[in-house]
């Protein structure tokens, strides 16, 4: 039977199969960050137990860093004791870590992919739901909790029911002036958030094709987003580049025998997947939020849906959201004033964005009555914009560049909306208080993004 990428890659790293039950699976990579891994590393003292292969696993804290001063030690007394207890993990369970100072320190998952860490066919885990991810490789990517984060470095291996598959196809080129972000927004806001709950999504089509590896990065990070177990891509010569002559990428005779079997990954002629969507690339346009969840996306010339468009089990719900908002059905998006405005975070915080970000404020200067945070998501990506001369693009426009980190995405350190305040956010999650207390949050890509800095309220940035 013809097989799929999913599957193919699920049945090469089954260790054993409990009937009627899970399976326990192989582990190629483990990435671990501050939040989820302390009561795991407490859990293998408790039994005695040391890493079983540590060369497996990559520490790098990013949720609690500051953006600003990372020369100095850590104010808060909280993210300071989480950042200081991964170090002191990391030295006695004798682990890699890439701590704050490091080159290579940044969110988890852009480092990984950019040094070579993340590569097609791998199964990969992490303490982080956004671990989908990498997936973007053609590799099996989930994220996983505190228990399981202690099961796989204890064995390399993990307990898991096998999920459905499911294939999404856009056929058909976007728009100019569609990004990745908004492929994602606009799938969300068709399946709903818990429309690929139970299955491993694997994103295919001519427009998938036509996306460089950092925006399938981005298509595959929101795979959570819609309830998926997982999000991948087949790989394809545009994914062998990307990996080609990383630092942790085979070299030599073991490049040439690896390439040789991620060509026979993809999905083949005539597999069979639980369930099949297809959508018209070109329908897609720039996508905004005006909910508390991922799937309330619409076209940035849209207006919010009446109540009566609304499933009527989601009604209370979609009223308390646009309460909390501030917003009212029937309105326009475009045109309303924004506060805050966020680039960066495991979903947009790449060099292509801020490559986005700058063709859009390039000889224009920040609306005066915005708040805007740009922030690398490694400071391998933060020393590039510097190498392009980025920088000066966005200093000449009158923004500054912050340091690496996971920031406004979900607040865990300085950067906080303020409540009731409006930001505009290339992240991944606009639920209540996700930015700060209060705060309201309007998902949006890197295009949509700058466009908002430069005006000071939704605006198409194809106008720009």
């Amino acid at each position: 039977m013809p097989s799929t990428l999913f599957d193919k890659i699920w049945d090469a790293h089954v260790v054993t199969a409990v009937k009627n039950g899970p399976t326990q699976l192989y582990i190629d990579r483990h990435y671990c960050h501050e939040v989820t891994s302390p009561q795991a590393f407490d859990g293998l003292r408790k039994r005695g137990l040391q890493v079983f292969r540590p060369e497996k696993t990559t520490l790098s804290p990013d949720h609690n860093i500051p953006t600003l001063f990372q020369d100095q030690p850590i104010k808060d007394p909280i993210s300071k004791n989480q950042v200081d207890t991964l170090t002191r993990n990391a030295q006695e369970f004798g682990l890699t870590m890439y701590g704050l100072g490091h080159a290579k320190n940044g969110i988890i998952h852009v480092i990984g992919p950019e040094n070579g860490l993340t590569l097609p066919g791998m199964t990969i885990v992490c303490g982080d739901s956004h671990t989908s991810t990498h997936g973007a490789f053609g590799s099996i990517a989930f994220g996983i909790g505190t228990s399981e984060v202690e099961m796989v470095l204890a064995s390399q291996c993990i307990l898991q029911p096998r999920p459905k598959t499911m294939r999404i196809t856009y056929n058909g080129k976007l728009q100019q002036g569609v990004t990745a972000k908004d492929i994602a927004l606009y799938t969300i806001s068709q399946l709903t958030t818990g429309g690929a709950t139970g299955y491993f999504v694997e994103y295919a089509g001519e427009a998938i094709r036509s996306l460089s590896m950092e925006e399938r990065m981005t298509v595959c990070n929101l795979s959570i987003e819609m309830g998926a177990r997982g999000g991948m891509i087949a790989p394809d010569e545009t994914t062998f580049t990307y990996v080609k002559g990383r630092e942790f990428a085979p070299k030599g005779e073991a490049w040439s025998k690896a390439l040789a079997y991620w060509q026979t990954l993809p999905t083949e002629e005539g597999a069979v997947f639980d369930r099949e969507v297809t959508f018209d690339a070109s329908q897609i346009e720039p996508m905004i939020t005006y909910g508390t969840n991922p799937g309330m996306g619409i076209s940035i010339h849209a207006s919010i849906p009446s109540i009566n468009q609304i499933d009527p089990a989601g009604q209370i719900s979609f009223e308390k959201s646009l309460k909390y908002m501030g917003f009212a059905p029937g309105e326009q998006m475009e045109g309303k004033a924004i506060d805050y405005v966020f680039l960066g975070s495991c979903t947009n915080g790449r060099i292509e964005d801020f490559r986005a970000f700058a063709s859009i404020v390039k000889g224009k200067k920040k609306a005066d009555n915005v708040i805007v945070w740009l922030v690398p998501g490694s400071w391998a990506v933060e020393k590039q914009i510097r190498a392009e001369g980025l920088d000066k693009i966005l200093e000449d426009a009158g923004f500054e560049l912050r340091q690496p980190g996971c920031s406004a995405c979900l607040a865990m350190n300085e950067d906080k909306v303020p409540a009731g305040k409006y930001a505009v956010s290339t992240s991944n999650r606009n639920f209540e208080g996700r930015q700060g207390p209060g705060s309201r949050t309007l998902l949006a890509g890197p295009l949509v993004a700058a466009a908002a800095a430069i005006t000071g309220q939704i605006t198409d940035p194809r106008t720009l």
